[in-house]
């Protein structure tokens, strides 16, 4: 996959078909979009090109709004496009500038005079554009003016319910993580930093790795403890996180720690990720560290069970 953050500098796309999106998540609903933009590209002799944004738009336009929650960062994104095959990723820089831009425009100038679109593939819901103004009845109006193919793909319909990046985020912030990964395709994770923590679990006979997330507008799903596997230089290794405030020692600060199984080596600075797999229980304050470690025995039997099913 080849990647362009300059929309100066893009090379001239072999009947490029396009689509555009933030693609939060990239889950199955997207994922439709990419198959039915490589089964076109092939019949055309084309190549796929998927235009995105970054920042998000919220973080330009509302900076100091600190309830943006998504589910990728820029490289999640660019990592899940690689692993499904799209042929070009093309970052746009969102500016406040940017924004202003009105949708007829973008269509001229972008997708038309930069990208020279021979097909677009949009989802149901698609909005573009100054205002979120352009959508699929506009385009279907430019598309004979600038000779390109349209195809709109319909949504994923989940109970009646249209899947979508927002479905997914409540799932998580609700702890119904299997859920999520179904309709994600792929186990929810974080990536983040280990950092020394206050070395409780490893009096407790369960040595946590301490993880900082750098990103603000990361999610993190619901506090509790989960089955999880962690990616260390590489390797995938079993483990159970707990991901709150500690209610048992009273902590104020939010933590994601994670017992690492068979694991004894020090990390700290050391990047690794966590994928969550499934919500084991709640936080639960206990009135001592002797049932903390009862409580601690017993999940790590769920969680082996969980693995060996």
């Amino acid at each position: 996959m080849k990647i362009f953050s300059d929309i100066s500098q893009l090379p001239a796309f072999k009947n490029p078909v396009v689509s555009i999106g933030s693609f939060d998540g990239v889950h199955l609903g997207h994922r439709e979009i990419l198959n039915v933009m490589t089964i076109k590209a092939n019949e055309i002799d084309g190549e796929t090109v998927l235009l995105t944004f970054w920042p998000h738009p919220r973080m330009v336009l509302q900076p100091n709004d600190n309830g943006l929650k998504l589910l990728n960062t820029i490289e999640e994104k660019i990592e899940i496009l690689e692993n499904y095959g799209l042929d070009n990723l093309v970052i746009l820089p969102f500016t406040e500038e940017f924004s202003k831009m009105d949708y007829r425009l973008f269509i001229e100038e972008i997708l038309v005079k930069k990208i020279n679109v021979k097909t677009l593939v949009i989802g149901h819901d698609h909005h573009f554009g100054k205002n979120r103004e352009g959508n699929f009845e506009q385009l279907e109006a430019f598309a004979p003016v600038f000779h390109f193919d349209l195809i709109q793909v319909d949504a994923i319909q989940l109970q009646s319910d249209p899947l979508s990046s927002s479905m997914i985020r409540k799932a998580l912030e609700n702890g119904e993580t299997v859920f999520a990964n179904e309709i994600l395709g792929y186990p929810y994770s974080v990536t983040g930093i280990v950092v020394e923590g206050k070395k409780r679990g490893r009096e407790l006979g369960y040595p946590t790795a301490n993880i900082q997330i750098p990103e603000k507008f990361k999610l993190l799903p619901a506090d509790g403890i989960y089955v999880v596997e962690v990616i260390y230089d590489g390797k995938t290794y079993k483990g159970m996180a707990s991901l709150g405030h500690n209610p048992t020692f009273g902590d104020t600060d939010k933590t994601l720690e994670v017992n690492i199984f068979n694991f004894n080596k020090q990390i700290y600075n050391e990047k690794i990720t966590v994928k969550f797999l499934l919500f084991l229980r709640k936080e639960v304050k206990f009135a001592s560290k002797e049932e903390l470690v009862q409580q601690l025995e017993a999940d790590k039997r769920d969680t082996l069970f969980f693995f060996h099913t």
